[in-house]
């Protein structure tokens, strides 16, 4: 037997921490429930970032993370975040090499405006780029695959944790097409994706990521952090059961957000805002918000028809497909009405600068782990800290790779979601855009109620919920996408991360100070 590592998920982090492991000729198992090529990085579109300065405009290391703690509201790990910004540069050079065909012009990455950015920083392919970047590295990992490095447990989901004396000593995983359940000793990173499950109907990203391994995880005492932030996207379209993104390249190619007030458009943003329709995107949801709340406006767009034609066909032809196909409206001829849906979620497991859990070899990292968003994610920064958070994560789990065994135990059926739709409901009530102290505190009862039985998986999932929930009572304040009507101001007292953990049949909240970065 080798030494191993078993990694849960097979997105942008769970592909680059193992090609980071197989590179150090550690052996990984690869467990997810579906395959790589259905995975929730597959739809992240508009690029990734790194101040490559290929557009004449002076960009620097220095002035992406002063970009990223400024848009995160400056609860940020900074140190973390300048290896973060430092590395950018090389990975994107190293995602090129890997065959990811990112928009060039003379030799030169062309690079894109995004929200929250003075200067064009997003490197992209099309507005498919998470497609293009997944692809690269799942041929990548098959390579490795071949070599024997790499051995892939498709269709399994996470189904328990068994820790002892806050150590990990082994994960169960179900096969949920020979129903049977596996045990798989040794370390583990969990790259499980955000909390899309817990807001069916009302998240941009895929429900295959559940929620369920997160809320396995902190109902077995893992640390969570920062979980009240969470992003809404201010340009969605409602679609079947769920929202679908217009992403923000839209906007960083001149697409502009539009409201019909007495009869007439309005071009909100670029009236109030020095960023205009690329403030950062809980600036914009909340201004949508509050001009529904305080103005009774309904009607909001996006109106794109004033990008050049060469624009759609050279940068944006599939975002334009998607919108024909799913909408039956073409962006370049007509507004797309818009409204604000559920994105990504900046808080998660709580990790060290290595991406180590408070459990004992245990480590997570992409958007299931809390590091480099702060208040407020970036667009252009999920997919690097994905891909950087995978590969730290690896460097870390490497010292923990053990002879790993895998066998087979008893059946651990997984209970249907009963309540899946009616804690949904009830999260939205206390979670939504503008929140107060009696909106959350009415949500926290009703979720309680569902979190009774603690040993239920439906129970795990509402005691999570109770957790989103508990942060967002504790943070007194407003910060990025996190917005308290009663508490408006962002306060100095507050400039912490939110810790949040269970123990002792108690869910304990309490506010941590972060390191500053060091010098570049």
């Amino acid at each position: 037997m080798e030494k191993t590592v078993n990694i849960i998920g097979a997105g942008i982090s769970g592909l680059s921490a193992a090609i980071t492991l197989a590179q150090k000729n550690i052996h990984v198992n690869l467990i997810s429930s579906m395959p790589s090529e259905r995975a929730q990085s597959v739809l992240a579109e508009g690029g990734i970032n790194a101040a490559l300065d290929t557009m004449g405009e002076h960009d620097t290391v220095l002035e992406h993370f002063q970009d990223t703690v400024k848009g995160g509201v400056f609860i940020e790990n900074e140190e973390a975040v300048m290896g973060l910004v430092k590395t950018a540069p090389s990975i994107v050079r190293e995602l090129q090499a890997l065959g990811v065909p990112f928009q060039h012009e003379n030799g030169k990455f062309i690079q894109r405006n995004f929200g929250g950015q003075k200067k064009k920083r997003t490197a992209y392919a099309k507005s498919s780029t998470g497609k293009m970047i997944m692809a690269a590295l799942t041929d990548r990992v098959r390579m490795v695959e071949a070599a024997g490095l790499v051995k892939r447990y498709t269709h399994h989901v996470l189904s328990s944790f068994v820790i002892r004396d806050s150590e990990l000593k082994a994960v169960r995983v179900t096969d949920t097409h020979l129903l049977k359940t596996l045990e798989f000793t040794g370390p583990c990173i969990l790259c499980t994706g955000g909390l899309n499950g817990f807001f069916e109907g009302y998240t941009t990203g895929t429900i295959q990521n559940s929620g369920t391994a997160a809320a396995l995880a902190f109902s077995e005492g893992v640390e969570f952090a920062n979980l009240e932030f969470i992003q809404y996207h201010p340009t969605t379209v409602k679609i079947c059961d769920k929202v679908m993104l217009i992403s923000e390249a839209a906007r960083g190619e001149g697409a502009r957000l539009m409201v019909m007030r007495d009869s007439k458009p309005w071009y909100f943003m670029e009236e109030k805002y020095e960023l205009g329709n690329l403030s950062p995107r809980d600036v914009i949801s909340r201004e949508i918000a509050l001009l529904e709340k305080t103005e009774g406006l309904k009607d909001f767009y996006l109106d794109a028809t004033g990008i050049d034609e060469n624009v759609w066909k050279t940068r944006l032809s599939d975002l334009r497909a998607e919108l024909i196909s799913y909408t039956g409206l073409d962006p370049a001829e007509k507004v797309i009405p818009i409204r604000p849906g559920i994105h990504y979620f900046m808080g998660g497991i709580r990790v060290d600068n290595g991406h180590r859990t408070n459990i004992k070899h245990l480590f997570a990292a992409g958007e299931a782990a809390c590091k480099y968003h702060g208040a407020n994610r970036l667009g252009g920064n999920s997919m690097l800290g994905a891909f950087y958070g995978g590969r730290v994560a690896a460097e870390s789990a490497a010292s923990s790779a053990c002879l790993v065994s895998v066998s087979e135990v008893s059946y651990e059926e997984t209970e249907n979601e009963k309540q899946k739709d009616e804690l949904c409901q009830v999260l939205l009530e206390g979670l939504g855009i503008i929140r107060d102290e009696k909106e959350i505190d009415g949500a926290l009862n009703r979720t309680w109620d569902m979190a009774s039985d603690f040993y239920s998986t439906d129970a795990k999932r509402a005691l999570l919920g109770c957790a989103m929930l508990e942060c967002a009572k504790e943070r007194k304040e407003s910060r990025g996408a996190h917005y308290r009507s009663d508490y408006p101001k962002t306060l100095d007292s507050y400039r912490k991360q939110t810790c949040v953990v269970f123990r002792g049949g108690k869910i304990m909240v309490r506010f941590e100070e972060l390191s500053k970065a060091g010098s570049l």
